[in-house]
């Protein structure tokens, strides 16, 4: 093992922590765990007024419900927090920017659709992307919140061929079967968005996204006019639903939230990926590469050209997007404004570093405290 490798793994043992569980829904709030954010929320902003006043008011609704309602700034501030815990999330730096829309009388599932439908007009801002949240209703002791299957409101359809080959986005294979078995039909093409199956009050709802609220990008080439025929487009707006929002012992597992895209995300995995559309063997041949082996490095110079061909048709028609070396000088400039702070800025390597040129940025070079903070974005196990 190189000594780089050994310096990764103390690093990793010395300041990685056990997450905490995913809170079970409907439990009662954890009083310290509402204490803990009351006090965080207080001391950075000092215009909410007296902390034990509030904690007063708190741990009296805790004691009469088993939970709390958090103030329209409290909600605010912890959904931001929490983006900037994210310590898979290498665009932290405008976490301040959040647009929070509060939709907690929101409870069913027709709500929840359309709440989600108006999210994407909002934060697509006709290419100009928003970085939008909206939460839901909280789940309450022994009352659960609704819940969305999709991983993000976004997504294509994977069509489970007889050979068992997939047309379309192969992670999206199980939602795609399901949503079919509940009655949706789709065109049958590679780019087909899936509708929303969202939960609630123990009822399963689908909904379809209506076409003006999906705004998509056609991928074509700069150089290369063949680019174009390859038939490729991506959505504009990555906005994440399977996440539950966690602030101060309360969860918020219908919260979708969303940034704007960095091109690799696109380029060098959704479009790359074996186990996606793997398209690195259809560029390479339009290229005339040499694919008979490793060494001639055609994977490296399609995976370049895929993704020159997303950041060019993005910026062609207006839409927010930002390439991976940007983004990575942005992160040290979000990093150093935490580490002035006094904060600890989360970070998991692994995820930090972009998936193309990881070596020629610059958070490539260091080390990162890959602790788990609250507030939080979490991880749900799939409904689906």
């Amino acid at each position: 093992m190189s000594a780089k490798c050994v310096a990764v793994v103390l690093t990793w043992r010395k300041s990685r922590k056990t997450p905490a569980p995913v809170r079970e829904r409907g439990e009662e709030v954890d009083r310290r765990e509402a204490e803990d954010f009351i006090r965080l929320h207080h001391a950075e902003n000092p215009p909410a007024g007296p902390v034990e006043q509030r904690l007063r008011e708190v741990f009296a609704e805790i004691d009469q419900t088993g939970t709390y309602t958090h103030t329209t700034g409290e909600l605010t501030f912890g959904a931001r927090v929490a983006w900037r815990n994210s310590n898979r999330c290498i665009g932290r730096l405008y976490w301040r920017s959040l647009q929070v829309r509060d939709r907690r009388h929101v409870d069913t599932a027709d709500g929840v659709a359309e709440e989600c439908v108006e999210h994407l007009r909002a934060a697509t801002g006709k290419g100009r992307i928003r970085p939008t949240i909206t939460v839901c209703a909280p789940d309450r002791p022994g009352e659960q919140a609704p819940r969305i299957l999709n991983d993000q409101l976004i997504r294509y359809a994977g069509y489970v061929r007889e050979d068992g080959s997939v047309l379309g986005d192969p992670a999206n294979a199980r939602i795609t079967t399901r949503a079919l078995r509940m009655g949706w039909r789709g065109d049958g093409t590679r780019f087909d968005v899936l509708p929303l199956v969202v939960e609630a009050k123990g009822a399963l709802v689908l909904r379809e996204v209506p076409r003006d609220a999906v705004l998509e990008v056609p991928l074509r080439h700069p150089v290369f006019p063949w680019f174009a025929d390859l038939g490729l487009r991506w959505h504009a707006v990555p906005a994440i639903a399977n996440m539950s929002l966690e602030i101060g012992g309360v969860s918020y597992p219908c919260a979708p939230f969303n940034g704007w895209y960095m091109g690799t995300e696109i380029g060098a995995r959704n479009l790359a990926d074996r186990d996606r559309y793997d398209q690195l063997p259809v560029v390479a041949g339009q290229l005339g590469l040499d694919t008979s082996h490793d060494r001639t490095l055609w994977r490296d110079q399609a995976l370049v050209e895929l993704n020159v061909a997303v950041l060019h048709s993005f910026a062609e028609d207006g839409v927010t997007i930002t390439d991976h070396h940007t983004e990575a000088r942005r992160f040290m400039t979000h990093l150093e404004r935490e580490e002035r702070s006094g904060r600890v800025c989360p970070a998991d390597w692994s995820w930090i570093v972009p998936p193309l040129s990881g070596a020629a940025t610059p958070v490539f070079h260091r080390y990162y405290d890959d602790v788990r903070l609250t507030p939080a974005y979490v991880h749900r196990p799939p409904l689906v």
